[in-house]
């Protein structure tokens, strides 16, 4: 694979380039000047008695225009890349037009931006503008993974949850953070700590019945005490624990699926989430005001004006 990314193949497609562009030149030359084969100017090829293959030469203005073509490129090659890695006079790129884009289109916005920043969560919840921007901005950058109504789905967390059921985000500073730098989630597979696929049976009926789910209750009374090794990070209660990103097992919220399967699957082999940081796609003015619309998500009664 290196040999696709070394030098040398940038030095061969500027070759290639630029002996096309000749080769063409070359052929309208050689084409121009050609003489006629024969005294009624036709090639001597004759099909059907009388149907010849005439050599007419092409029209002035048609020449013209390939020579202005290869004139174009010649000049285009020279003041934009396409010349193997050579940038060009002019330096231009995509990802440099884009970032002079992304930088006027800041600036056209910074007056927008600039009196939402020393607002709260509830004052930017009461800005009908401020929420206007942030469902946009949800819409672009977040709907995909947690859905148009903020729900989300298997293995994307429900942003309209309560405080109170919410792991990483129970505040306007963490949702500002966990949009900013992202999260990592892991659950390491504790099939080996708790012991043999019977035992992670029982634990998986035990973390169901905390909830109140439907359960097998002779297996969970057993995977009670099983559910030591899983206690270190849930909870001896299994309330969770979350300076250690660990969630709650007894609100019914299942992240992963619910049901006996699901928790097995996930005690036998662990699991990792990642939630991609956004500060390298939006400004911190934009975090601001789209932390207040994911906040505002969790609300019991948005808060913002209709």
């Amino acid at each position: 694979m290196s040999d696709f990314v070394s030098s040398g193949w940038a030095i061969y497609v500027a070759a290639a380039t630029v002996v096309s562009i000749i080769a063409c030149l070359a052929l309208l030359i050689i084409a121009a000047r050609r003489r006629v084969m024969a005294a009624d100017n036709s090639t001597g090829h004759v099909w059907d008695v009388d149907l010849k293959e005439l050599n007419n030469p092409l029209p002035r203005w048609w020449m013209g225009l390939f020579v202005i073509t290869i004139v174009f490129s010649a000049l285009y090659l020279a003041l934009f890349p396409g010349l193997g890695s050579m940038a060009g006079v002019f330096k231009w790129s995509s990802a440099g037009q884009y970032e002079a884009e992304q930088a006027k289109a800041q600036a056209a916005m910074a007056s927008v931006y600039a009196k939402f920043n020393d607002m709260n969560a509830e004052q930017l919840a009461k800005e009908p503008q401020a929420m206007a921007i942030g469902e946009r901005l949800y819409i672009n950058n977040c709907a995909a993974c947690h859905g148009s109504d903020g729900k989300g789905s298997k293995g994307f967390p429900n942003l309209t949850l309560p405080v109170e059921s919410r792991l990483a985000t129970d505040s306007f500073e963490s949702v500002k953070a966990t949009i900013a730098n992202g999260r990592a989630g892991v659950m390491p597979p504790m099939a080996a700590a708790v012991g043999s696929s019977e035992d992670v049976r029982n634990v998986a009926n035990y973390v169901l019945s905390l909830a109140g789910s439907p359960h097998n209750a002779i297996a969970a009374q057993l995977g009670k005490a099983k559910f030591a090794a899983c206690a270190a990070c849930h909870g001896p209660d299994g309330k969770g624990m979350k300076a250690l990103g660990a969630p709650n097992l007894t609100d019914k919220v299942w992240l992963h699926g619910w049901g006996e399967e699901a928790v097995i699957a996930i005690v036998t082999n662990g699991k990792n989430n990642v939630m991609p940081a956004q500060a390298s796609r939006l400004t911190p003015e934009q975090i601001h005001v789209l932390a207040g619309y994911v906040w505002n998500l969790s609300q019991k009664t948005v808060v913002a004006a209709q």
